[in-house]
């Protein structure tokens, strides 16, 4: 077998498994996903950072003998700290930014016997759920180009749906790992609050909204990278429950009868769409055949104000980090230095916002974890679309004409009292919350969701479905998807830009 064919034939595990046979050696298999990479990567525009010369430093330094030994791996280039390479956020605001040690997740990813050979497109800050920066060009959809893969961590799902690799990293704090994998037609876990690490320069992302995994086409191998990165750290200011067994034994095992609940309407404010519908439909008819019970009703959870609250928490984080960044520099930014969306967010995080308001919303949002949970006490899952449409062409999120002339202008001359104006903001928050208003509940309660590729329309876009599970409980998540995975393969369904051979 050929190790192009070999690449085609098998996930990262089966990856690892031909390395520790000699069957492959991990030069080899880096080879193939830099020929991969050349292939369609100028289509897609997915991975912007090339590291080929780390990645054959680390194998001629001998790599440890882990669960994923040879495998090639991509970073999104966001948060992931990967010392000595530029880590930009997306941004060209940080050009000049090079960190000079690893993130404690790029160290697990490492021990766990990982080539990582280059970096991934995102969104600025992974703000947008959409992939189209002005520091990076945007992302193309493999499914169809000049779509969007979703944000923030685009580019990282277009690679692996155009099996470039079997799997690259993710982050999500209102659902970048589950957004993109729903556009790009693969697998995307985000795990519980806590369960991965952040350090060394950070205890948390955005307010507790934050987490970090993987997207990949296939579930098992979600779960090995779970094992291998899982676990708190000396600065961890949260601990997930501990899990009762390795992830990846769970993907194998049947799940019991769940009672499961579902709803195709938004959450967030948002409009209703027959696609996603649709895609629920067929998800319960088939949860129904595999035993499960399902059930149409809605959590107890006011969507404005949840909305309102999450948005609150996102401008916070958002200004903060523009804060910090203009300290840093002795200067306000501009305009020259990040988009107009980022700088208006951070306008309202700074100037709008009180430190009593943020403390309000924080304490709102518990009160949604805190309903979730006992909403959990009857419902073993609840599943919703991933979003609320399907992939949007380049550019639909963003503002156009006069609305983008005024928001250009409040940007750059620091305009914040205009944001108060009804409507100025109110068409912007209700695009990216019509494009995307289910993803964001599991990120404010912290709970571990999934994107889970089933349903594959005429359109030929793909449409994901969303399953949340309470908090802590990655087990049954990787129980379902393993059944579904079985009852209904998603590994060939393969996009119009693939460099399978």
């Amino acid at each position: 077998m050929s190790v192009a064919a070999a690449f085609d034939a098998h996930d990262a595990l089966g990856l690892a498994e031909l390395v520790r046979k000699k069957e492959v050696t991990p030069t080899e298999l880096l080879d193939e996903a830099l020929r991969r990479t050349e292939l369609v990567n100028p289509k897609l525009n997915a991975v912007v950072t090339n590291m080929a010369d780390v990645a054959r430093k680390n194998i001629a330094r001998g790599l440890p003998d882990g669960p994923l030994t040879g495998v090639p791996f991509l970073l999104k280039d966001l948060a992931a700290q990967y010392a000595g390479v530029r880590l930009q956020n997306g941004s060209t605001l940080y050009r000049d930014n090079v960190p000079q040690e690893h993130s404690e997740i790029v160290n697990r990813y490492e021990r766990a016997g990982l080539v990582v050979f280059g970096k991934t497109n995102t969104s600025e800050f992974g703000i947008l759920p959409t992939c189209e920066t002005r520091a990076y060009g945007p992302c193309h959809n493999p499914f169809r180009l000049g779509y969007t893969t979703g944000g923030s961590s685009g580019g990282s799902a277009a690679a692996v749906g155009a099996r470039i690799v079997p799997v690259a990293h993710g982050g999500d704090a209102g659902g970048s790992i589950r957004i993109p994998a729903s556009c790009c037609g693969v697998f995307g876990l985000k795990p519980t609050r806590g369960r991965n690490p952040f350090g060394p320069d950070t205890s948390e992302r955005a307010h507790g909204l934050g987490a970090e995994h993987v997207i990949s086409v296939s579930v098992r191998d979600s779960a090995a990278f779970l094992d291998a990165t899982a676990g708190p750290e000396r600065i961890a200011i949260y601990w997930a429950p501990p899990q009762e067994r390795p992830y990846l034994s769970e993907v194998s095992r049947e799940p019991k009868k769940l009672r499961i609940a579902f709803t195709s309407k938004p959450i967030l404010p948002a409009d209703d769409d027959d696609d996603q519908r649709r895609a629920i439909e067929d998800a319960v008819k088939l949860l129904g055949e595999l035993g499960h019970h399902c059930e149409e009703v809605r959590p107890p959870i006011d969507g404005e104000a949840t909305g309102k609250h999450f948005f609150t928490l996102y401008c916070s984080a958002v200004g903060g980090e523009l804060e910090i960044q203009a300290r840093q520099r002795g200067r306000e930014l501009t305009l020259d230095d990040v988009e107009v969306p980022t700088l208006m967010m951070g306008l309202i995080g700074r100037k709008l916002l009180s430190a009593g308001e943020l403390s309000a919303a924080i304490r709102e949002l518990q009160g949604v974890a805190r309903a979730m949970a006992r909403f959990h006490e009857t419902y073993d899952l609840f599943l919703t679309p991933t979003l609320g449409k399907a992939p949007v062409p380049h550019g639909a999120l963003l503002a156009k004409g006069i609305e983008a002339r005024l928001q250009e202008q409040i940007a750059k001359r620091s305009l914040s009292v205009l944001l108060e104006v009804p409507g100025v903001l109110d068409k912007a928050v209700r695009r990216a919350f019509n494009f995307a208003c289910y993803t964001q509940i599991a990120n404010v309660t912290g709970q571990p969701s999934m994107s889970v590729p089933l349903f594959f329309p005429s359109s030929g876009l793909p449409i994901g479905v969303c399953f949340t599970a309470p908090f802590g409980d990655e087990a049954t998540l990787f129980q379902l998807a393993g059944q579904l995975e079985r009852a209904r393969p998603w590994r060939d369904r393969l996009p119009p830009v693939c460099a399978r051979s």
